[in-house]
């Protein structure tokens, strides 16, 4: 399967009369796009502001981070089985606009939504202040299920990026890559001498608001699977769950998966890059061995040296990572775990909720519950009431003079256990 992806740089983002791409700016008809987004009857209120780079700006509470995307050539569209009719994505070309993003807020769905602070220490922790954000503020219908306002606010995300990327559906891209993986036995027989090596993607499954989607599927409902890369660069993963912001993997994130970059950046060179088996995270036990026993019987099956994992979330979560990361290390295939801690604020305790010995490579996004002081900002989109209720926050995390202390779990992707994030740490 062959992907062309398409860079359309946008250096700036406007208002202006017409939806349009010149000159590296994106213009954007707010009124169209509003009355797009207000056909949900579900939302009362809508708005769209423009946050930029720098300026005095805080985004409270962030639901969701989607890049604009638009399927140039090729079977599907942008986010198959959700905009777009059921189809295999992953091949042909799409154009990508990159140096901005549509952000989702509004009135709180639940607690674990974060903070994108466009300057000021809160913004090197996030890689969302380095975007042009188009911001859409949602405010749900009266009496609105949770649910269903998630629901509402996360295509409204989608909706709004779709819109958006048409603009660069005939545009010349600044910029072409090309990612391809062939069927199985070619790979190997290509590379006979590189070892074999996959990446295993748990996706966040485990309940009411925790929820992703793979071709519009509940991953709740899948067992695991492979998938070509170019599947998931391409939008067949999205994100609609609600859990600590540091370590969501929002849409954003998966359609930019640093992982799947790095391991081809290495295909045919260092390793060779099989695919990616997509696991989820479960709430029961036994829900638990099916899905960690699945995910090393297809690495097993693929004949794999090597795998990488990442994990979603914390605490419950990490039992899944552990037992996957076990069981295929009791295959013989060497793997390494990508994950985030909760160490306390002083970095003294636990950092996961489970452990193995076999886990003993180890990437870390960092430490979430660090304590961080935000400065006030010149401008707020969204509403800061919140501030003390979300993971993160306590109580007197919002000051009166609108500087807020929280730790870095309420900072959007501060902790990200894609590696999409600043923060680490090396063992001695």
């Amino acid at each position: 399967m062959r992907l062309e992806l398409g860079h359309v740089l946008i250096n700036d983002v406007q208002f202006g009369e017409e939806t349009k791409i010149d000159g590296g700016v994106l213009y954007v008809n707010k009124e169209e796009l509003i009355a797009l987004i207000k056909e949900d009857e579900h939302l009362k209120e809508v708005d769209v502001e423009i946050a930029k780079p720098g300026e005095s700006v805080r985004i409270t509470p962030v639901k969701d981070v989607i890049e604009p995307r638009v399927k140039v050539e090729g079977p599907g569209g942008i986010f198959p089985g959700v905009l777009s009719k059921v189809d295999v994505v992953g091949s042909g070309k799409t154009n990508a606009l990159k140096g901005c993003a549509v952000v989702t807020t509004g009135k709180i769905v639940g607690f674990q939504e974060g903070i994108i602070d466009m300057t000021g220490p809160g913004a090197d922790y996030t890689p969302f202040s380095k975007l042009n954000n188009i911001v859409l503020i949602c405010e749900p219908a009266d009496d609105l299920k949770q649910h269903d306002h998630e629901r509402a606010v996360r295509f409204a995300g989608f909706k709004a990026a779709k819109y958006l990327a048409e603009a660069a559906k005939e545009l010349n891209p600044d910029k072409v890559e090309v990612y391809e993986t062939l069927p199985l036995l070619e790979n190997i027989e290509k590379y006979p001498d590189l070892p074999k090596v996959a990446y295993v993607q748990m996706l966040q499954s485990q309940g009411l608001l925790h929820d992703t989607y793979v071709y519009g599927v509940d991953a709740k409902q899948i067992v695991p699977t492979l998938m070509y890369p170019t599947e998931i660069m391409d939008g067949a993963i999205i994100s609609g769950n609600c859990v600590s912001a540091c370590d969501k993997n929002t849409t954003y994130h998966h359609l930019n998966n640093p992982v799947v970059k790095d391991l081809y950046a290495k295909h045919g060179k260092e390793l060779n890059f099989l695919g990616v088996i997509i696991t989820n995270e479960n709430v029961y036990l036994a829900d638990k061995e099916r899905s960690s026993n699945w995910t090393a019987k297809l690495a097993e099956y693929l004949g794999l040296d090597g795998v990488v994992i990442s994990q979603e979330g914390f605490g419950n979560p990490d039992t899944d990572l552990i037992m996957n990361c076990k069981k295929i290390e009791q295959k013989g295939i060497k793997t390494v775990i990508i994950t985030d801690e909760y160490a306390g604020r002083d970095g003294a305790s636990q950092s996961l909720a489970d452990a193995d010995p076999l886990a003993d490579a180890v990437v870390t996004g960092g430490n979430a519950n660090e304590i961080i002081e935000l400065p006030p900002m010149d401008k707020v989109i969204g509403h800061t009431e919140f501030i003390d209720i979300i993971a993160g926050g306590f109580d007197g995390s919002l000051k009166k003079d609108g500087s807020i202390v929280v730790e870095l779990q309420a900072i959007t992707g501060a902790t990200n256990e894609l590696g999409f994030n600043k923060m680490s740490a090396k063992g001695f």
